[in-house]
């Protein structure tokens, strides 16, 4: 069977090298041939979209993000998430966990994409280390448009993995 993929971009595009995953979402929409199984989507910062598109039914999301898991500026991460129940936090926490879900962080709509049972079971960050995210600053670093067409070349090959017969 051949399994049913959301592509998420998410990011700011007002914060620099957060730009990432909506840079590499546009990239791969100019390619003509996505298999149809595949949806991608430009999701920004709007994490409660991220839910609602959730709920078409897919069997895998892959979140393209930039990210600071302590690499060089530019090198590109695959790993796969695990999403906390929203059941498991305080109750204070949880109110104000779910005060205001339009601008969300991808964390945050994982748990509520997982408390309403639409979460995939499986679930993918593609994430660029980034150089800087700075407030309202427009344009990436060099380190991460670098890594812009390794990072689609790296989904490529695991689409192609992903629709092999």
């Amino acid at each position: 069977m051949i399994p049913k993929i959301l592509i998420a971009g998410v990011g700011n595009e007002l914060r620099q090298d957060d730009a990432f995953g909506l840079l590499v979402v546009r990239e791969l929409l100019k390619n003509k041939s996505i298999p149809p199984n595949v949806m991608i989507q430009e999701i920004g910062i709007g994490g409660i979209h991220l839910v609602q598109e959730l709920h078409n039914g897919y069997d895998i999301l892959v979140i393209l993000d930039a990210v600071s898991w302590g690499g060089k500026a530019g090198d590109i991460f695959w790993r796969s998430a695990t999403t906390s129940d929203i059941n498991e936090l305080p109750k204070a926490e949880k109110r104000n966990f779910l005060a205001d879900m339009h601008y969300t962080t991808p964390v945050r709509a994982l748990m509520l994409a997982k408390a309403v049972n639409v979460l995939p079971a499986e679930v993918y960050i593609l994430g660029c280390e980034a150089l800087s995210t700075s407030e309202f600053e427009m344009g990436i670093s060099n380190e991460v448009k670098e890594a812009i067409p390794k990072a689609i070349a790296q989904i490529n090959n695991w689409l192609d993995s992903k629709n092999e017969f």
